[in-house]
Protein backbone atom coordinates (compact mmCIF):
# COMPACT_ATOMS: atom_id res chain seq x y z
CA UNK A 1 0.00 0.00 0.00
CA UNK A 2 1.03 3.58 -0.62
CA UNK A 3 1.35 5.83 2.40
CA UNK A 4 -1.12 8.67 1.88
CA UNK A 5 0.87 10.86 4.27
CA UNK A 6 3.86 10.55 1.94
CA UNK A 7 1.85 11.59 -1.13
CA UNK A 8 3.41 14.58 -2.81
CA UNK A 9 2.99 16.48 -6.04
CA UNK A 10 5.99 16.85 -8.32
CA UNK A 11 6.56 20.05 -10.33
CA UNK A 12 5.92 19.61 -14.03
CA UNK A 13 8.83 19.88 -16.46
CA UNK A 14 9.17 20.35 -20.23
CA UNK A 15 8.62 17.18 -22.21
CA UNK A 16 11.92 15.80 -23.53
CA UNK A 17 12.34 15.80 -27.34
CA UNK A 18 12.81 12.01 -27.26
CA UNK A 19 9.36 11.66 -25.70
CA UNK A 20 7.80 13.95 -28.30
CA UNK A 21 9.30 11.78 -31.04
CA UNK A 22 8.07 8.69 -29.22
CA UNK A 23 4.51 10.05 -29.15
CA UNK A 24 4.62 10.60 -32.90
CA UNK A 25 5.90 7.06 -33.49
CA UNK A 26 3.22 5.62 -31.22
CA UNK A 27 0.46 7.45 -33.08
CA UNK A 28 1.83 6.34 -36.42
CA UNK A 29 1.94 2.77 -35.14
CA UNK A 30 -1.68 2.85 -33.92
CA UNK A 31 -3.47 5.17 -36.34
CA UNK A 32 -1.57 4.41 -39.53
CA UNK A 33 -3.63 5.66 -42.48
CA UNK A 34 -6.61 6.52 -40.27
CA UNK A 35 -9.17 5.34 -37.71
CA UNK A 36 -11.44 3.56 -40.17
CA UNK A 37 -13.94 2.40 -37.55
CA UNK A 38 -14.57 5.82 -35.99
CA UNK A 39 -14.48 7.58 -39.34
CA UNK A 40 -17.11 5.27 -40.80
CA UNK A 41 -19.53 5.44 -37.85
CA UNK A 42 -19.17 8.88 -36.28
CA UNK A 43 -20.18 12.03 -38.19
CA UNK A 44 -17.25 14.35 -38.86
CA UNK A 45 -18.99 17.28 -37.14
CA UNK A 46 -19.88 15.36 -33.93
CA UNK A 47 -18.53 17.01 -30.76
CA UNK A 48 -18.36 15.25 -27.39
CA UNK A 49 -16.81 15.38 -23.95
CA UNK A 50 -15.09 12.55 -22.13
CA UNK A 51 -13.14 11.76 -19.02
CA UNK A 52 -10.05 9.73 -18.29
CA UNK A 53 -10.25 7.98 -14.92
CA UNK A 54 -8.34 5.54 -12.75
CA UNK A 55 -9.83 2.10 -12.17
CA UNK A 56 -7.49 1.43 -9.26
CA UNK A 57 -5.49 3.40 -6.71
CA UNK A 58 -2.11 4.63 -7.77
CA UNK A 59 0.29 7.50 -8.42
CA UNK A 60 -0.50 9.34 -11.63
CA UNK A 61 2.22 10.11 -14.15
CA UNK A 62 1.98 11.09 -17.80
CA UNK A 63 -0.82 13.65 -17.91
CA UNK A 64 1.48 16.04 -19.75
CA UNK A 65 2.38 13.30 -22.22
CA UNK A 66 -1.29 12.41 -22.74
CA UNK A 67 -2.18 16.03 -23.43
CA UNK A 68 0.44 16.12 -26.19
CA UNK A 69 -1.03 12.93 -27.71
CA UNK A 70 -4.40 14.64 -28.06
CA UNK A 71 -2.80 17.82 -29.42
CA UNK A 72 -0.92 15.85 -32.08
CA UNK A 73 -4.15 14.15 -33.17
CA UNK A 74 -6.23 17.34 -33.15
CA UNK A 75 -5.00 20.75 -32.04
CA UNK A 76 -8.58 21.80 -31.25
CA UNK A 77 -9.09 19.17 -28.53
CA UNK A 78 -9.32 20.71 -25.07
CA UNK A 79 -7.49 18.74 -22.37
CA UNK A 80 -8.04 19.70 -18.74
CA UNK A 81 -6.15 17.78 -16.06
CA UNK A 82 -8.21 16.84 -13.00
CA UNK A 83 -5.32 15.32 -11.06
CA UNK A 84 -1.74 16.35 -10.28
CA UNK A 85 1.33 14.70 -11.77
CA UNK A 86 2.90 12.60 -9.04
CA UNK A 87 -0.27 12.71 -6.95
CA UNK A 88 -2.13 9.76 -5.51
CA UNK A 89 -5.62 8.99 -6.84
CA UNK A 90 -8.25 6.47 -5.81
CA UNK A 91 -10.22 4.06 -7.97
CA UNK A 92 -12.89 5.89 -9.94
CA UNK A 93 -11.23 9.30 -9.62
CA UNK A 94 -11.07 11.49 -12.73
CA UNK A 95 -7.63 12.26 -14.11
CA UNK A 96 -8.57 14.55 -16.98
CA UNK A 97 -11.48 15.84 -19.04
CA UNK A 98 -11.27 16.14 -22.81
CA UNK A 99 -13.62 17.71 -25.30
CA UNK A 100 -13.74 18.19 -29.04
CA UNK A 101 -14.23 16.07 -32.13
CA UNK A 102 -15.65 12.66 -31.25
CA UNK A 103 -13.56 11.07 -33.98
CA UNK A 104 -10.37 12.65 -32.68
CA UNK A 105 -11.02 11.70 -29.06
CA UNK A 106 -11.50 8.05 -29.97
CA UNK A 107 -8.51 8.04 -32.31
CA UNK A 108 -6.19 9.36 -29.59
CA UNK A 109 -7.68 7.25 -26.78
CA UNK A 110 -5.54 4.12 -26.83
CA UNK A 111 -2.20 5.85 -27.33
CA UNK A 112 -2.92 8.32 -24.52
CA UNK A 113 -4.02 5.54 -22.16
CA UNK A 114 -1.01 3.37 -23.01
CA UNK A 115 1.35 6.15 -21.98
CA UNK A 116 -0.64 7.00 -18.85
CA UNK A 117 -0.96 3.39 -17.75
CA UNK A 118 2.73 2.55 -18.17
CA UNK A 119 4.02 5.74 -16.60
CA UNK A 120 1.57 5.59 -13.70
CA UNK A 121 2.49 1.96 -13.05
CA UNK A 122 6.17 2.88 -12.81
CA UNK A 123 5.41 5.91 -10.63
CA UNK A 124 3.21 3.84 -8.33
CA UNK A 125 5.86 1.16 -7.79
CA UNK A 126 8.52 3.83 -7.30
CA UNK A 127 6.43 5.53 -4.64
CA UNK A 128 6.08 2.25 -2.75
CA UNK A 129 9.85 1.91 -2.59
CA UNK A 130 10.28 5.56 -1.62
CA UNK A 131 7.69 5.18 1.15
CA UNK A 132 9.37 1.98 2.36
CA UNK A 133 12.64 3.82 3.09
CA UNK A 134 11.08 7.01 4.47
CA UNK A 135 13.00 8.37 7.45
CA UNK A 136 16.34 6.93 6.30
CA UNK A 137 19.01 8.69 4.25
CA UNK A 138 18.63 6.29 1.31
CA UNK A 139 17.59 7.62 -2.09
CA UNK A 140 15.77 5.27 -4.48
CA UNK A 141 17.35 5.19 -7.95
CA UNK A 142 16.33 3.62 -11.23
CA UNK A 143 18.64 1.74 -13.61
CA UNK A 144 19.13 1.33 -17.37
CA UNK A 145 16.73 -1.63 -17.33
CA UNK A 146 14.13 0.29 -19.31
CA UNK A 147 12.09 -0.76 -22.33
CA UNK A 148 14.18 -0.12 -25.47
CA UNK A 149 13.32 3.30 -26.87
CA UNK A 150 11.34 4.33 -23.80
CA UNK A 151 14.16 5.40 -21.48
CA UNK A 152 13.27 9.09 -21.20
CA UNK A 153 9.62 8.17 -20.64
CA UNK A 154 10.40 5.55 -17.99
CA UNK A 155 12.86 7.80 -16.17
CA UNK A 156 10.35 10.67 -16.13
CA UNK A 157 7.84 8.30 -14.52
CA UNK A 158 10.40 7.40 -11.83
CA UNK A 159 10.91 11.07 -11.02
CA UNK A 160 7.16 11.63 -10.83
CA UNK A 161 6.96 8.71 -8.41
CA UNK A 162 9.47 10.39 -6.10
CA UNK A 163 12.59 8.46 -7.11
CA UNK A 164 15.74 9.76 -8.73
CA UNK A 165 17.46 8.85 -11.95
CA UNK A 166 20.81 7.09 -12.15
CA UNK A 167 22.82 7.70 -15.32
CA UNK A 168 20.78 8.08 -18.51
CA UNK A 169 23.08 5.94 -20.63
CA UNK A 170 26.62 4.79 -21.19
CA UNK A 171 27.73 8.27 -22.21
CA UNK A 172 27.00 10.48 -19.20
CA UNK A 173 28.82 8.72 -16.36
CA UNK A 174 31.68 6.26 -15.86
CA UNK A 175 30.48 3.07 -14.17
CA UNK A 176 33.20 0.43 -13.91
CA UNK A 177 31.53 -2.97 -13.54
CA UNK A 178 32.74 -6.53 -13.10
CA UNK A 179 33.46 -7.21 -16.78
CA UNK A 180 35.48 -4.01 -17.08
CA UNK A 181 37.49 -4.93 -13.99
CA UNK A 182 38.13 -8.46 -15.20
CA UNK A 183 39.19 -7.25 -18.66
CA UNK A 184 41.55 -4.63 -17.20
CA UNK A 185 43.12 -7.20 -14.87
CA UNK A 186 41.99 -5.50 -11.68
CA UNK A 187 40.04 -2.63 -10.16
CA UNK A 188 43.02 -0.28 -9.83
CA UNK A 189 43.96 -0.57 -13.49
CA UNK A 190 40.35 -0.14 -14.63
CA UNK A 191 40.06 3.06 -12.58
CA UNK A 192 43.39 4.35 -13.94
CA UNK A 193 42.33 3.81 -17.55
CA UNK A 194 38.89 5.36 -17.06
CA UNK A 195 40.28 8.44 -15.31
CA UNK A 196 42.93 8.92 -17.97
CA UNK A 197 40.31 8.92 -20.71
CA UNK A 198 37.68 11.06 -18.94
CA UNK A 199 39.26 13.19 -16.22
CA UNK A 200 36.20 15.35 -15.49
CA UNK A 201 33.44 12.74 -15.65
CA UNK A 202 31.76 11.33 -12.53
CA UNK A 203 33.09 7.84 -11.78
CA UNK A 204 31.53 4.96 -9.90
CA UNK A 205 32.96 1.48 -9.39
CA UNK A 206 31.23 -1.80 -8.69
CA UNK A 207 32.48 -3.63 -5.61
CA UNK A 208 31.75 -7.32 -5.33
CA UNK A 209 33.59 -7.79 -2.03
CA UNK A 210 34.66 -5.74 0.96
CA UNK A 211 38.23 -5.96 -0.37
CA UNK A 212 36.99 -4.19 -3.51
CA UNK A 213 35.53 -1.49 -1.28
CA UNK A 214 38.88 -1.04 0.47
CA UNK A 215 40.71 -0.76 -2.85
CA UNK A 216 38.20 1.76 -4.21
CA UNK A 217 38.56 3.88 -1.08
CA UNK A 218 42.35 3.78 -1.38
CA UNK A 219 41.95 4.99 -4.98
CA UNK A 220 39.79 7.85 -3.64
CA UNK A 221 36.76 6.76 -5.65
CA UNK A 222 33.84 8.89 -4.48
CA UNK A 223 31.00 6.55 -5.40
CA UNK A 224 30.93 2.79 -4.91
CA UNK A 225 28.23 0.32 -5.93
CA UNK A 226 27.83 -2.59 -3.53
CA UNK A 227 26.88 -5.37 -5.91
CA UNK A 228 24.70 -8.18 -4.53
CA UNK A 229 26.16 -7.87 -1.04
CA UNK A 230 24.35 -9.13 2.03
CA UNK A 231 22.85 -6.62 4.45
CA UNK A 232 25.66 -7.39 6.91
CA UNK A 233 28.31 -6.77 4.24
CA UNK A 234 26.66 -3.47 3.31
CA UNK A 235 26.71 -2.35 6.94
CA UNK A 236 30.43 -3.22 7.14
CA UNK A 237 31.06 -1.32 3.91
CA UNK A 238 29.40 1.77 5.41
CA UNK A 239 31.74 1.47 8.41
CA UNK A 240 34.76 1.04 6.14
CA UNK A 241 33.85 4.09 4.11
CA UNK A 242 33.28 6.38 7.07
CA UNK A 243 31.71 8.91 4.75
CA UNK A 244 34.66 9.01 2.33
CA UNK A 245 32.49 7.77 -0.54
CA UNK A 246 28.82 7.55 -1.40
CA UNK A 247 27.62 3.96 -1.34
CA UNK A 248 24.96 2.47 -3.60
CA UNK A 249 23.24 -0.84 -2.85
CA UNK A 250 22.38 -2.82 -5.96
CA UNK A 251 21.04 -6.25 -6.77
CA UNK A 252 18.02 -8.28 -5.64
CA UNK A 253 16.29 -5.31 -4.01
CA UNK A 254 12.62 -5.92 -3.18
CA UNK A 255 9.89 -4.18 -1.23
CA UNK A 256 10.41 -6.84 1.43
CA UNK A 257 14.11 -6.12 2.03
CA UNK A 258 14.59 -2.49 0.96
CA UNK A 259 13.98 -1.11 4.45
CA UNK A 260 16.69 -3.32 5.97
CA UNK A 261 19.07 -2.23 3.21
CA UNK A 262 18.28 1.43 3.84
CA UNK A 263 18.91 1.01 7.56
CA UNK A 264 22.56 0.12 6.84
CA UNK A 265 22.90 3.85 5.99
CA UNK A 266 23.84 3.44 2.35
CA UNK A 267 23.30 6.60 0.33
CA UNK A 268 21.51 5.10 -2.67
CA UNK A 269 19.52 1.99 -3.50
CA UNK A 270 19.15 1.20 -7.21
CA UNK A 271 16.11 -0.84 -8.18
CA UNK A 272 15.80 -2.30 -11.67
CA UNK A 273 12.26 -3.45 -10.93
CA UNK A 274 10.98 0.12 -11.04
CA UNK A 275 11.07 0.04 -14.82
CA UNK A 276 11.33 -3.62 -15.80
CA UNK A 277 8.65 -5.10 -13.53
CA UNK A 278 6.09 -2.36 -12.84
CA UNK A 279 2.49 -3.36 -13.48
CA UNK A 280 0.54 -1.03 -15.77
CA UNK A 281 -2.00 1.02 -13.82
CA UNK A 282 -5.56 0.37 -15.00
CA UNK A 283 -6.78 3.62 -16.57
CA UNK A 284 -9.85 4.03 -18.78
CA UNK A 285 -11.76 6.56 -20.90
CA UNK A 286 -15.48 7.12 -21.20
CA UNK A 287 -17.65 9.54 -23.13
CA UNK A 288 -19.76 11.89 -21.05
CA UNK A 289 -23.31 11.95 -22.32
CA UNK A 290 -25.64 14.85 -21.59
Amino acid sequence: MIDHKQTRSIPTEPIHPDILALIQRALKEDVGTGDNTSNSIIPKEALVQGRIFAKEEGVIAGLGVASVVYAFVDKDIKFQAAAIEGGLVKAGESLARVSGSARSLLTAERTALNFLGRMSGIATLTRRFVDAVAGTKAVILDTRKTAPGLRQLDKLAVRLGGGRNHRTGLYDMLLIKDNHIDFAGGLAEAVRLARAAHKDMELEVEARTLDDVRIALELMVKRIMLDNMSVDEMARAVELSGGRAQLEASGNVTLQNVRRIAETRVDFISVGALTHSAQVLDISFELIRD
